[in-house]
């Protein structure tokens, strides 16, 4: 049986209540929607929220679909506007360099923002995206499309201008497909791409993580996370410098205060003494991240306390990102706990 054929025997079973053969029809789907809402809203607690309206919408909106057309745009439709919806009634996510100018050393990273305006990072393991692209048209591969640097700018975009821009860049729909889910004309889906596209561009590094990545290769890149790791478990002043770039940035979300400069970040790290560290290495958006375990005060064996998101710059770190917020690093499955 041809998939358009299976696609139509579900959508009447679901249009005769079988919820069953709904599930069976959206799964496919289901991952990259989630990808979507994510990069839409900055946040994988709004974008499981999101989802599950959509997929809510989508069960109530059956039977108005037209079981001849394609089934992946009108999904895409009912998603984009449900993360509109979103967006219209909380404030905009950012990370600690959007909210103000970098930090003293001296002063230290402040007090945390516990309300949720934190741009959060993707596990890779959710979905397991690879390097290509969701269509022809598309000009950022799936992995680009997640890095913690491209989810942070889209989030400057105006809603309308985000969904655009997600929709064609980043899933290739044509604007007349784009035009149709948004409900405007295709004249305006390009002059908001365009709009889109220069304030995307002001924002990101000139080369993207994956790119990045790809000149290092997986040796390279597994050499500078040890070399990341050592510098920091030893707290090697000298080893820290040489594993980072002059213009390097650490923040600590959700502390509000960030540092910009490879001195001000090392003085920062090496002021908080000589911790007994143990680590996790993962991926976050596509980039090497590492899960940070402190010493357990009320006994033995080690406490998970951050996940730090790595953004390399050649074969040194550019970007560290450390997580302090307990409900993000749980969704990459890392161990709570470590065991003596």
């Amino acid at each position: 049986m041809s998939a358009a054929m299976d696609d139509a025997r579900l959508i009447a079973a679901a249009r005769e209540g079988d919820e069953a053969a709904f599930g069976r029809l959206v799964e496919p789907y289901r991952g990259a929607l989630y990808a979507h809402c994510y990069r839409m809203l900055g946040s994988l607690q709004d974008a499981e929220d999101a989802l599950q309206d959509a997929m809510l919408r989508a069960w109530r909106g059956l039977g108005g679909f037209d079981a001849s057309r394609p089934l992946r745009p009108w999904l895409y439709r009912i998603a984009t506007n449900a993360c509109l919806d979103v967006i219209s009634r909380r404030p905009r996510r950012v990370l600690p360099a959007d909210r103000g100018p970098a930090s003293s050393p001296a002063d230290g990273p402040g007090e945390p923002v516990i309300e949720g305006v934190w741009v959060e990072p993707f596990p890779d393991e959710v979905l397991g995206l690879g390097e290509d692209h969701a269509g022809p048209d598309a000009r950022y591969e799936q992995r680009e499309s997640v890095e913690l640097a491209f989810i942070a700018a889209v989030q400057h975009l105006p809603a309308r201008q985000r969904a655009v821009l997600l929709l064609r860049e980043v899933l290739g729909f044509s604007a007349g497909e784009v035009a149709q889910s948004l409900e405007t004309s295709a004249a305006s889906v390009n002059s908001a791409l365009q709009r889109a596209r220069r304030t995307i561009e002001e924002r990101l590094p000139a080369r993207s993580q994956q790119a990045t990545l790809r000149q290092l290769g997986d040796d390279g890149v597994r050499d500078v996370v040890r070399r990341y790791v050592e510098a920091w478990e030893t707290r090697n002043v000298d080893a820290m410098v040489a594993v980072l770039v002059e213009d390097a940035t650490f923040a600590m979300p959700p502390l509000p205060g960030w540092f910009r400069g490879r001195d001000a970040v090392v003085a920062f790290i090496a002021g908080t003494g000589t911790p007994d560290l143990r680590h996790v290495i993962v991926r976050a958006g596509g980039q090497p991240a590492v899960a940070w375990y402190l010493p357990d005060r009320g006994g033995d064996g080690h406490v998970i306390a951050s996940l730090e998101v790595l953004g390399l710059e050649g074969d040194r770190v550019r970007d560290i990102t450390a997580f302090l917020m307990p409900d993000v690093i749980a969704r990459f499955g890392v161990p709570a706990r470590l065991e003596s």
